[in-house]
């Protein structure tokens, strides 16, 4: 399997499980769910007729990626606690996903794939419109923001493997 279509693969069931964890409790659960599978094969499918690869990521890439990784459990994981012990729960979801976003910011530079700094600040927005769907007590907000967040997620992985089919891809993993 291409590096690039691994990475895009990963995104996506990232997103996929975003939407299955969270879609359950909304109306059209079964609609999301149904959605979000499709853009999966989408991205399968993309990613089967995708030709050539990625070289390997440098070393400091991969460190970056590690660092990235590591501290975006870290922060999910006190964020949480956090919440906890301000009694705001309710916003733990809003968290994850900015943590998630965030998280992708230096891979844009890392892995010279711009695609990465639009995913970030989308996954961003989504945290922060939840957040604030969240403390204004909005029906449904918090799972609502884990399933945009997975769309945004699958959107994404299907994107990298469309442009990387066409010929103009990033230069790295484009999820």
């Amino acid at each position: 399997m291409r590096r690039r279509t691994a990475g895009s693969l990963v995104g996506a069931v990232g997103g996929v499980v975003f939407v299955l964890v969270n879609a359950g409790g909304l109306p059209g659960a079964g609609a999301l769910h149904a959605a979000a599978a499709v853009l999966l094969v989408a991205t399968v499918a993309a990613g089967l007729r995708s030709t050539g690869d990625v070289p390997p990521p440098s070393r400091a890439a991969v460190r970056t990626y590690g660092w990235c990784v590591g501290l975006m459990v870290l922060a999910i994981v006190l964020g949480a606690r956090l919440l906890a012990l301000v009694d705001r729960p309710d916003l733990t979801l809003p968290w994850v996903v900015g943590v998630v976003g965030v998280h992708f910011w230096p891979f844009a530079r890392a892995f010279a794939a711009p695609l990465f700094t639009g995913l970030a600040g989308a996954l961003v927005v989504v945290a922060l419109a939840g957040a604030a769907a969240v403390s204004a007590d909005l029906a449904h907000a918090a799972p609502a923001t884990g399933v945009a967040a997975g769309f945004v997620l699958l959107a994404a992985a299907l994107a990298g493997e469309v442009t990387a089919h066409r010929g103009t891809a990033p230069a790295d993993d484009p999820v």
